[in-house]
């Protein structure tokens, strides 16, 4: 692979790679990307359809159909919220609640093999960083 490569390029990769990866270890549970919004939500109770639009800068449409497959599935609730009535909360249910700690333990297994560890915190923060002021510099966009 070129060095010369954009940056965005290698965290695609990375990013991918992770999601194959956690996906042939809970392949029983027939779940794709939906699994990342299972951990959001864990993470977030309450937390809203836009929310998740917002985070993973996918379309609500694509968002809402992999909600109403996470409630049919029963990993998900979905809440009228009292202070919008316009706006969903929502919340794992105790089969989400099983399944996250598999994945949080299947995604430090990834983390390990491709050599992640404590000591890369710094380089973790910062990344996140990099999120956060993406996702502010293409808010309204």
């Amino acid at each position: 692979m070129d060095n010369n490569a954009p940056v965005i390029g290698f965290i695609h990769n990375i990013s991918k790679n992770q999601m194959k990866y956690l996906n042939s270890r809970i392949s029983d549970f027939n779940l794709g990307k939906e699994v990342r919004y299972i951990m959001m939500i864990f993470d977030n109770p309450n937390c809203s359809q836009e929310d998740l639009v917002a985070f993973y800068g996918e379309s609500k449409a694509n968002i809402a159909k992999s909600l109403k497959k996470l409630e049919d599935d029963g990993y998900i609730t979905r809440e009228v919220n009292p202070e919008n009535r316009r706006k969903y909360m929502l919340k794992t249910t105790p089969k989400a609640n099983e399944l996250v700690p598999k994945v949080r333990q299947i995604s430090l297994d990834w983390e390990s093999e491709v050599g992640i560890n404590e000591e890369d915190e710094e380089f973790k923060q910062k990344l996140r960083e990099i999120a956060i002021r993406g996702m502010k510099l293409i808010e309204g966009v």
